[in-house]
C-alpha cells in the first residue's frame, strides 16, 4: 500500500469532528471528517480522493461502528418494524444475518445470504462504510422484552417546537449505514433490506450527506446547508469525561440493563430548514441568530473557531447609546453550551438532506441530525427543552420527525449485535 494510504489502524485511532438538538454552539453537525491529518481542524493535508476506497472500519469491537468514527459523506438512517408474527426467535435471527453481513460489507466483500450479489460495489473498497444497529421502544413489546427495556428509553417529551410525522418517526429497529461512497452506501442498504425478510419491513428511510474528505485544503469542521460551520464545540474522544457523556458503563450500575454496557443511545431527529427565510437575512442578521462569524465560526466576541465565547461581553450601540451584549441572549450558540445547561452534552454526528420541493416550491432540506449520549435525560432532552424556549434559530427550523434508540454495545468476534438481550 502506498504511503500516503490510510491504515486501518491510522482510520480507527482517527477521531472526527461531527454533529445537535440543532444543538450545541454553533451546530447541526459537528466532527469533521478528517482523513488525514489532525481532526481538530487544526490543520494538516487531507488525503487525496483516490485513496478513500481504501479506508475499512472494523466492525467487531468494544462499541459498535458509526458513534466515534469520523461522520462520511454519505448517509442512509432506516427504521424497520417487526412484520406480523414475528418475535423474539425471529428477532435474534434477523440481527445475526444483518451483523454477519454488516462484517462482510465493511470489510469490502460480497455478502453471503442475501441471494446473489447486486454487485452495485463490485469495484469499490471499503470506503470507511460503516453499520449500526439499535433498538425502538416498541421492540421489547413485540419479543417480549419489556423487562429489559431501560427507562432511558422511555418517550422523549413534546417540545413546542415539534410537527412530528408519525409516519416517519421511531420504529421497532434503526440501522445507521455511513461511507466515502454513495454506491458503497446504497450497496448496503439494499443488502440489508433484502435481509430483513420476511422478518421485518422498512417503516421509514432518510438519505443524507455532508462534505467529501479531501474537497478541503486541510480537515475542517463541516458546513451545514445554511452555510455555518457546525460542531465546533462537539465532545472530542480526547476529553477526560468523554466515555462517560456518550457510552454506558461497561458495568452498568442498575440505570442501565447489563446488555447495554459500553452501549449508547441515539437521538434521530428530521430537522427541516426554512432556507427561503434564512437566506433572505444579511449575514450579520444570521451571524447573530447564532452567535458565531459564519467566514470561520469564531464566536462574535472575537478570536477564532475555538475561543471561548465571552457571554457578558458587551458593545456600546450607536444608535441607542446603551451597551448591548456582542452575543444576543436567544443566540442559538448561547443557548446551547454545556455551561448553560448543567453541562448537558451530546455527540452530534448528522448528515445534511435534501428532498426537492414542496408544493409551494421551498426546498424540503436540513438536517438528519443524530446524537449520541449515555443517557437522553442528560443529554438531548435538557439542551432541546431550553433551546425549546427562546432559540433565535427555531424561527428558520420545524422538526419533522423524531425517534429514540438504545444502541447496544460492540458485537465480538462470532457474536452479532444484541445477543446479550436476545439470548441473555
Amino acid at each position: 500500500m502506498a504511503d500516503h494510504t490510510i491504515s486501518r489502524r491510522r482510520l480507527l485511532s482517527t477521531a472526527g469532528a461531527t454533529g445537535l438538538a440543532l444543538g450545541a454552539a454553533g451546530s447541526a453537525a459537528g466532527y469533521a471528517v478528517a482523513s488525514s491529518g489532525s481532526s481538530d481542524g487544526s490543520g494538516g493535508a487531507g488525503a487525496a480522493l483516490t485513496t478513500l476506497g481504501a479506508d475499512e472500519v472494523m466492525f467487531h469491537g468494544k462499541h459498535q461502528p458509526g458513534i466515534t468514527t469520523p461522520v462520511q459523506s454519505r448517509g442512509h438512517l432506516v427504521a424497520f418494524d417487526l412484520a406480523a408474527g414475528s418475535g423474539r426467535k425471529e428477532a435474534a435471527a434477523l440481527l445475526r444475518r444483518w451483523s454477519t453481513a454488516a462484517g462482510q460489507l465493511m470489510a469490502g466483500k460480497p455478502v453471503d445470504g442475501a441471494g446473489p450479489d447486486t454487485d452495485i460495489a463490485r469495484d469499490a473498497g471499503p470506503s470507511a462504510l460503516t453499520v449500526t444497529f439499535g433498538f425502538g421502544h416498541s421492540f421489547f413489546g413485540r419479543t417480549g422484552l419489556e423487562k429489559q427495556r431501560p427507562a432511558a428509553l422511555d418517550p422523549l417529551p413534546d417540545f413546542s417546537s415539534d410537527h412530528l410525522d408519525k409516519a416517519r418517526s421511531n420504529g421497532d429497529l434503526w440501522v445507521q449505514i455511513g461511507a466515502n461512497d454513495p454506491l458503497v452506501a446504497f450497496h448496503a442498504l439494499r443488502a440489508l433490506q433484502r435481509l430483513a425478510r420476511p422478518a421485518a419491513k422498512v417503516r421509514w428511510q432518510m438519505n443524507g450527506f455532508n462534505r467529501s474528505p479531501g474537497a478541503t485544503a486541510r480537515p475542517m469542521t463541516t458546513r451545514n446547508l445554511m452555510g455555518q460551520i457546525d460542531g465546533t464545540n462537539n465532545p472530542q474522544p480526547s476529553d477526560d469525561d468523554f466515555n462517560q457523556r456518550i457510552f454506558v458503563p461497561g458495568r452498568p450500575d442498575g440505570t442501565d440493563p447489563l446488555w447495554m454496557a459500553d452501549g449508547s443511545y441515539v437521538v434521530v431527529r428530521r430537522i427541516r430548514m426554512l432556507l427561503d427565510d434564512w437566506e433572505e437575512l444579511s449575514t450579520r442578521a444570521q451571524e447573530e441568530v447564532i452567535g458565531r462569524r459564519k467566514s470561520d465560526g469564531a464566536p462574535l466576541t472575537g478570536g477564532t473557531e475555538t475561543t471561548e465565547m465571552e457571554l457578558e461581553k458587551t458593545v456600546r450601540d450607536g444608535r441607542s447609546g446603551r451597551d448591548e451584549l456582542v452575543v444576543p441572549l436567544n443566540a442559538h450558540a448561547r443557548i446551547s453550551r454545556p455551561d448553560q445547561n448543567g453541562g448537558a452534552a451530546m455527540l452530534r454526528r448528522p448528515f445534511s438532506y435534501h428532498d426537492g420541493f414542496d408544493a409551494k416550491g421551498e426546498p424540503d432540506a436540513g438536517l438528519l441530525f443524530v446524537c449520541w449520549q449515555a443517557n437522553p435525560l442528560q443529554g438531548f432532552v435538557p439542551v432541546q427543552r431550553k433551546l425549546d424556549r427562546g432559540d433565535a434559530l427555531s424561527a428558520f427550523i420545524r422538526h419533522e420527525a423524531s425517534g429514540l434508540f438504545a444502541v447496544p454495545g460492540g458485537a465480538a468476534a462470532g457474536e452479532y449485535v444484541g445477543q446479550r438481550l436476545l439470548e441473555g
